[in-house]
């Protein structure tokens, strides 16, 4: 299997863990990945604040090497992956598709599919194939699936926008317990926490709280800003509601690697970079582990 791979700006900065333990899963998974040359930065929001058309341009610019190379294209930004999808659906519009093509230079057939990591996992792998590669199951952590806004929405051919279910059947796959977390489909705030920063502080915190009262020892997210808000925000979250939240977020590609038994310290998985330490999460596996292999020899 080979994708095109258009990391966008967080993966090579503040995401750095996102795509190194990407990376690292889509090896294990013999996975091929082909890094879009050249490619430019998708406008995030201002862009199409400012000019629709320039965000429309902006994606297609990265989405023409993958056409001529007739490559779907995997996107782990949910912002990244949300403009690629507009621009495919306003490159409909002959207007957009013409000024297009002369910003570019060049014909745009506006034929590639644009996919999230998970999306590739779900329909394209198979879930069964996931977890034939587990080699150290996440038994006994409970796990609570946070898709954010984009992953399903506004439309999704691989699951229900409303009520998804591939990240609990992903983490099912690994071996780890999906919590029952009834706002995995809640904003965090990534759109407005720059100029409304209690707003997205006082989402982050309901996310938090709800995940906490399920049951759950971590959160798996699928989007560096979803992951910065809830991981690096918890230091502002906790005085400004006078609570002690201490909730580690992982990303599903550093939960896969720790079921694919890599080493918790391996600087692929980037676990060193989270702000909450994720050792409760590391002592909870351990604990299960010790107590299967005590049951096992009580069994012999």
């Amino acid at each position: 299997m080979r994708y095109a791979y258009y990391p966008g700006c967080s993966l090579k900065s503040s995401a750095a863990e996102y795509e190194t333990s990407l990376l690292a899963m889509c090896q294990a998974l013999d996975i091929e990945l082909a890094e879009v040359p050249d490619w430019n930065c998708c406008g995030a929001t201002p862009a199409y604040t400012v000019d629709p058309l320039l965000g429309v341009g902006l994606s297609a610019r990265n989405l023409v090497w993958a056409e001529d190379e007739g490559l779907d294209v995997m996107m782990p930004c949910l912002g990244c992956l949300k403009n690629a999808r507009k621009a495919v659906l306003k490159l409909h519009d002959n207007s957009y598709r013409q000024a297009t093509q002369e910003a570019l230079g060049r014909e745009f057939r506006n034929s590639v599919r644009v996919v999230h990591p998970i999306e590739i996992l779900y329909v394209d792998l198979g879930l069964d194939v996931l977890e034939k590669r587990v080699t150290r199951p996440l038994t006994g952590l409970k796990i609570a699936p946070y898709y954010g806004c984009y992953l399903t929405r506004p439309t999704c051919d691989f699951d229900s926008p409303e009520n998804p279910q591939s990240l609990e059947q992903f983490i099912a796959a690994l071996g780890g317990e999906p919590v029952q977390f009834s706002h995995k489909m809640k904003c965090c705030g990534g759109g407005i926490f720059l100029t409304q920063e209690d707003a997205a502080l006082d989402l982050c915190h309901r996310i938090l709280t709800r995940a906490r009262a399920e049951g759950a020892d971590c959160i798996l997210v699928t989007c560096p800003l979803c992951d910065m808000l809830l991981d690096s925000y918890q230091v502002k979250i906790n005085p400004r509601f006078k609570v002690k939240h201490n909730m580690p977020i992982l990303y599903f590609s550093q939960l896969a690697g720790l079921a694919f038994g890599m080493d918790s310290k391996d600087k692929a998985l980037g676990l060193g970079r989270r702000v909450v330490s994720v050792q409760p999460v590391l002592d909870r596996l351990a604990q299960e582990e010790a107590r299967l292999e005590r049951q096992a020899q009580q069994q012999e």
